[in-house]
């Protein structure tokens, strides 16, 4: 666990870590986006050989996370598992049966297509849309936003991977995850490591962090 980086916003205390979550000081809460659970073994069943310590080393780096922060519940916004099930959601149940006392909830991501009968038994509470906690609103894709009437709430999302190229000497250049945190809405990088980037900008008054191995820088 890396030391994270103090992000007081809306006068509240977030914790932005290279671990490619956020820690919500005020709520006790783990918000994360993003972690496409059992990726790995889809792409395995389909043929294409990708190691399964992939998966492994998220679900590691998502409880020394936890042992760090110690919360009371997990805010997921969206797509924590990839597809229908394969051979590692047995191995989530297991993890998930070690920190039983940690609330999980989810608000569904595109991906997220598990029977809920899945979700009951991994006891996480499941919201389809979005889920307002006193001045946040949590969806996964910002394209849908949180309904007219909770606009005036900020909006944490995900979905999109955001990334943030940097430039080096000469033509080098270097694609980082990043924070990305907007004048409504902030979108959170993937907690994956087996995902893609999609590059954002920024708009003159954005808030962008990119995320190296280790640190977490402010770029503007």
């Amino acid at each position: 666990m890396t030391s994270p980086f103090l992000f007081k916003f809306k006068n509240q205390k977030l914790w932005l870590c290279a671990e490619r979550c956020i820690y919500w000081e005020d709520e006790n809460a783990l918000i994360l986006s993003d972690l496409h659970f059992g990726k790995t073994g889809h792409f395995r069943k389909s043929g294409i050989g990708v190691p399964q310590n992939i998966f492994k080393q998220d679900l590691q780096k998502l409880f020394s996370v936890i042992q760090f922060f110690k919360p009371s519940r997990l805010l997921i916004v969206g797509d924590l598992f990839h597809s229908h099930a394969n051979k590692e959601m047995d191995l989530f149940l297991k993890w998930r049966n070690d920190i039983p006392a940690i609330g999980m909830h989810l608000i569904k991501g595109n991906h997220d297509i598990l029977s809920k009968k899945f979700y009951t038994q991994a006891s996480i509470t499941v919201t389809d849309d979005q889920l307002l906690v006193k001045r946040f609103c949590f969806t996964h894709n910002i394209e849908l936003r949180c309904e007219p009437e909770n606009r005036k709430r900020y909006t944490f999302s995900g979905h999109i991977h955001p990334g943030i190229k940097l430039h080096g000497i000469g033509r080098q250049s270097l694609y980082l995850p990043c924070f990305y945190f907007g004048e409504e809405y902030a979108v959170l990088p993937a907690f994956s490591q087996f995902t893609g980037l999609s590059r954002v900008k920024n708009q003159g008054n954005d808030s962008i962090f990119a995320i190296t191995g280790s640190e977490i820088i402010k770029m503007n």
